[in-house]
């Protein structure tokens, strides 16, 4: 057994994280700063320590969790929301208030999101209540103080902050109009009994959070998301966890980008189209080094676009640039189509066919996207997002040896480029 399994068994005991999911550099890491910060002389020493303190043991977990997150973080799904909870609101004959979850809500900006949302959409502020809940003591009280720098406006439609935040000397604050409609406490997801007094949610986000689990704990967690969801109600997850949904009898509403499931047993089409292209941030996994910009954002319903010519033949550099630009912007087909004018004009590279394999997972090309993703992989072996993406995709379809396999060369991937860092 590693000197760091016990601390790999703790936090996969305590949040459920699979060390596999974000490899062992980064919980190794945290063991060794809070060693230096808790003066303890060694591992073991710190082990004894944290065995005898819970608050030791909330500072090793807050050490390992990096919220990444900003404000209205998949578009669409906000947009889904608001037409979603017209409809729900008037099945009920406005005889309650909405219910709606954030879990986990990390520093506030899903929860309060949510509630600008819902404003936006014209629903009553008596009609609808957002619980916001997370693991992370620290980050409940971020959120509760609902001041917020420039990371978490990201994008180019801003106006909502126009609307709902007041501008002071060190950010942004939301306004009081919609804190007064977010209820924010500390709980974790592995808790079984979590909520059980509460009745059931209209509307459950829990976005990014299950690709952080092995096989067993995605069920264990599923089943506690599937009970604080209403029967009729819907559940919004992360882009790279709707395979995981279907696997797990939920079905996908139907709408474009929304990554929304429901218990429908009838779903709409899932051509459904949507009424413009938005720019859809995909979940960060935690991680010591960002990955590259578009990474974070799948895309939305592509439009058409003429085949830019042979012969400008760009610089590779500038052709990275405008890919990622593309895709930030939610522009499917023109994303696609600079990726084909790089393989034109250039050598192949990996990172190219990894945007083209995230373009045709996000579309639902499930077998094209691995094609993608298995070329980025003979480019660049330890490609690592290729390989989470690809593991996810062989998990889905019952390969669970294959996706292991891929998820451990990822976890190598980690190790290594930690070990390049410190030198």
């Amino acid at each position: 057994m590693s000197s760091d399994q016990r601390f790999f068994d703790f936090l996969k005991e305590r949040i459920g994280l699979d060390v596999t999911s974000v490899g062992p550099a980064i919980i190794e890491r945290a063991v060794r700063q809070r060693t230096t910060l808790s003066q303890a002389a060694h591992a073991d020493e710190y082990w004894q320590l944290l065995q005898g303190s819970r608050d030791e043991q909330q500072a090793l977990i807050e050490a390992v969790i990096v919220p990444e997150t900003w404000f209205f973080r998949y578009p669409e799904s906000f947009a889904t929301l608001g037409k979603l909870a017209r409809q729900r609101l008037a099945e009920l004959n406005n005889m309650r208030a909405l219910r709606i979850l954030s879990l986990p809500c990390s520093t506030g900006e899903e929860p309060y999101s949510i509630a600008m949302a819902l404003l936006d959409a014209g629903i009553k502020p008596h009609q609808f209540k957002v619980d916001g809940m997370d693991v992370s003591p620290l980050s409940v009280d971020k959120a509760r103080r609902a001041l917020y720098g420039k990371n978490s406006f990201r994008g180019q439609d801003l106006d909502y902050r126009d609307r709902h935040f007041s501008a002071e000397q060190d950010g942004h604050r939301v306004n009081e109009t919609v804190r007064e409609q977010v209820r924010l406490q500390v709980g974790n997801v592995l808790d079984p009994t979590l909520l059980a007094t509460e009745p059931a949610f209209d509307f459950v986000f829990c976005r990014n959070l299950l690709i952080y689990f092995d096989q067993p704990t995605q069920q264990q967690v599923f089943e506690v998301l599937k009970r604080l969801t209403h029967v009729d109600g819907v559940l919004f997850i992360g882009p790279a966890e709707g395979s995981l949904l279907g696997r797990l009898g939920m079905r996908s509403i139907g709408i474009a980008q929304s990554f929304a499931f429901s218990r429908q047993s009838h779903p709409q089409p899932e051509t459904m189209p949507i009424s413009k292209p938005v720019a859809l941030p995909v979940s960060q996994p935690i991680r010591s080094t960002p990955p590259p910009p578009v990474r974070n954002r799948p895309f939305a319903a592509p439009t058409p676009l003429p085949v830019t010519s042979k012969s400008a033949n760009p610089d590779a550099a500038t052709l990275l640039a405008n890919i990622a630009a593309l895709a930030n912007e939610g522009k499917s087909a023109e994303a696609r189509a600079a990726c084909d004018q790089y393989l034109r004009s250039h050598e192949p590279v990996a990172q190219v066919f990894y945007w083209l394999g995230l373009l045709s997972d996000v579309a639902g090309l499930t077998l094209e996207a691995q094609g993608f993703y298995r070329k980025a992989l003979y480019l660049e072996p330890q490609h690592p997002e290729a390989l989470m993406h690809l593991a996810a995709l062989l998990q889905a379809q019952g390969d669970s040896v294959g996706a292991r396999r891929l998820q451990e060369r990822a976890a190598r991937s980690g190790r290594t480029a930690d070990s390049e860092r410190k030198r």
